[in-house]
């Protein structure tokens, strides 16, 4: 008798599950442009309710952080040779940011930029994930000028649709400080349905796959 109850009781636990998660991506219809719009915006909106701004500040050292804009004739390189992070923050965020792009069953990224103090016209980009996808990043930039649209979303903490390249779409998100300033912002990317994203670089080393290693405990 009680061999039957739990059987019973394990049908009723499997139904349940079936009706709270979704089933498996591969048996969901491709979603469309407005879907996939509609699903990086609200991931952007619950990355500005759950980032830690203040976290995302003590990202970058503050050797790296004065290094930043230096020009040595004799060695070009300094400033990417001087950069470095503090790992608990970094981890920690990154972590988060891996968390947030599994929100979708479809490919997804979420980047993290952040202002540079004393540099109002210039952005640097912190946290690149698993595709290496964005809409503004530079291949080798530490710094880049200051985007417009990222511009507008620093000024007014609203979100804002990007989709300068073809087939890829971003949603800009602010993410706050402890005192309401907004600290950074992130870049929720990915492309639309039935577009082959091109090949990128960090796949071909393995990047996807470290990122993976990285947070192998999420899983």
């Amino acid at each position: 008798m009680r061999s039957r109850k739990l059987v019973f009781v394990c049908l009723v636990a499997l139904t349940t599950i079936g009706t709270v998660f979704p089933v498996c991506a591969k048996d969901q219809p491709s979603p469309s442009r407005e879907t996939v719009l509609r699903d990086l915006d609200e991931i952007g909106r619950v990355a500005s309710i759950m980032l830690d701004g203040d976290l995302c500040r003590r990202i970058v050292t503050e050797r790296a952080l004065k290094s930043l804009f230096t020009r040595d004739a004799r060695d070009p390189w300094a400033a990417s040779d001087n950069f470095d992070v503090n790992h608990e923050a970094y981890i920690a965020v990154k972590k988060s940011l891996i968390r947030l792009s599994r929100l979708v069953s479809y490919p997804c990224d979420v980047n993290l930029w952040t202002p540079i103090e004393g540099a109002p016209d210039k952005v640097m980009v912190l946290i690149r994930n698993a595709n290496e996808w964005s809409q503004f990043w530079t291949w080798g930039q530490l710094t880049q000028d200051l985007p417009a649209e990222m511009s507008r979303v620093l000024k007014t903490g609203k979100r804002e649709a990007v989709t300068r390249r073809p087939g890829m779409i971003s949603v800009l998100a602010p993410v706050y400080d402890s005192l309401g300033d907004i600290a950074a912002l992130v870049e929720v990317v990915a492309y639309e349905p039935a577009f082959r994203p091109p090949q990128v670089h960090a796949k071909v080393l393995g990047g996807a796959q470290m990122a993976n290693n990285l947070t192998g405990e999420l899983e």
